[in-house]
């Protein structure tokens, strides 16, 4: 009986380095144009560390925008979303590719031993946003005409957690991968950074979600409080939401000190980049505070004055 013929492995691609550096080039674009509050802190890092960041961010960018997207039917973004996740498959399986996102994401995960599944997380963080959509798809009032729906999937907090955790806690766990550290308690510290910084969002995007349809205060907190996501639709009092939104920013507080006692666990040359990353969303939740907690008359933002003096500041004592 003859031998098995064997067959040639196919050879890996590997990008060209002028690839790599259009690539990063392209990532760096984005972040800068679109991370309006993370590019400060990449700005801290060293370089190497930065691209990866970027690639990170410009891959989360283009699972946002494919997510979000209000011109697609839902099921065209899921498969969409489905396809981009392969494209990324495929290439880190090696298979040649020229899209600058999965070129320098690739780069960046080997550099660094960037979990696959972490890079996939990301992406399913942000598909849970479609299958809230798709809960609340197809409301209709009894005149025939539909709704405008509300969708209210998180009961609890503990239900609302898990949501926190795909589209921010796994950002940090990402995050700390390149920034670098020896003390496994830097993973469980990252995860709750996560959740302060989400939190943060939440409160800030109170208004702009409810008009998406999207409603991320738990329901038993609103009914503990005696408010209703119609207020939110229909114009909050800012007086009458105060109370439910200092629980909430009191609960974010406490995260914010896990994230202070990261800082010293990632490697020096990216402990200036993570303080400018804590203070800016720390900076963000005390201006609504001061404020009384009124996100609905206008949008809670720090200027760039405000943003480069927290980088400068952050240099500075990296530096004395």
């Amino acid at each position: 009986m003859s031998a098995a013929t064997e067959v040639p492995a196919q050879p890996v691609f590997s990008p060209t380095k002028s690839q790599l550096d259009l690539a990063y080039l392209m990532c760096s674009g984005i972040a800068r144009t679109a991370a309006k509050n993370f590019y400060y802190g990449f700005m801290a890092l060293p370089r190497r560390k930065r691209l990866a960041l970027c690639a990170v961010y410009a891959f989360m960018r283009k699972c946002d925008d494919i997510c979000d997207d209000p011109k697609l039917p839902l099921e065209e973004r899921r498969v969409l979303l489905g396809k981009f996740l392969a494209g990324l498959h495929a290439a880190q399986a090696g298979e040649p590719t020229d899209d600058p996102i999965y070129l320098a994401l690739t780069d960046a995960q080997r550099r660094f031993s960037i979990p696959a599944e972490l890079l996939d997380q990301l992406a399913q963080g942000t598909a849970m946003d479609l299958e809230e959509e798709a809960a609340g798809a197809g409301v209709v009032h009894r005149s025939g005409l539909p709704v405008f729906p509300v969708f209210m999937t998180y009961r609890t907090f503990e239900d609302l957690y898990p949501y926190c955790y795909r589209v921010a806690s796994v950002v940090g766990l990402v995050c700390i991968k390149i920034f670098g550290y020896q003390n496994p308690e830097a993973e469980p510290l990252a995860e709750r950074t996560g959740i302060a910084f989400q939190l943060t969002n939440i409160l800030r995007d109170l208004k702009e979600d409810a008009l998406q349809c999207r409603v991320y205060l738990p329901q038993d907190e609103l009914l503990r409080y005696g408010r209703t996501a119609l207020e939110l639709r229909n114009g909050a009092d800012a007086v009458l939401w105060r109370p439910l939104m200092a629980m909430e920013a009191a609960r974010a507080m406490e995260f914010y000190r896990s994230a202070e006692k990261l800082i010293p666990l990632v490697n020096p040359d990216s402990r200036a980049a993570l303080k400018v990353l804590v203070t800016i969303y720390r900076r963000l939740l005390e201006k609504m505070q001061q404020r009384g907690y009124d996100v609905f008359s206008r949008r809670i933002r720090l200027s760039t004055n405000e943003k480069l003096s927290i980088l400068l500041q952050a240099l500075w004592r990296r530096t004395a």
